[in-house]
């Protein structure tokens, strides 16, 4: 379950593998922590976070044609959520800030 209490979206039929991205991210972590050696990482939650939310946002605003209304809508948030997500990773599209498309 997620904070929400709801259960998380089924993954698409036909996936063989359940929980793909996870094991993905524990298998990074882990090439990580091999890299550091004995040396303990600063702020690794921030790290970790702002690794994986910036590729988030950017395929999903690709896929979504830039539609911030409709990516937002996807991602579980609010569109001025959305949209201080893109400023803070470098990806907020210029001019004016209204939705593509």
């Amino acid at each position: 379950m997620n904070a929400g209490g709801a259960e998380p979206a089924a993954y698409p039929s036909g996936e063989e593998e359940e929980h793909v991205l996870r094991r993905c991210v524990a298998l990074a972590l882990q090439r990580y922590f091999e890299r550091l050696g004995d040396t303990d990482p600063a702020d690794l939650y921030d790290l970790v976070i702002g690794e994986v939310e910036a590729p988030l946002l950017e395929v999903v605003m690709a896929r979504y044609g830039h539609n911030q209304t409709r990516a937002a809508a996807v991602l579980g948030m609010s569109r001025s959520t959305l949209r201080k997500k893109l400023r803070r990773h470098g990806l907020a599209a210029g001019g004016d800030g209204e939705e593509a498309g």
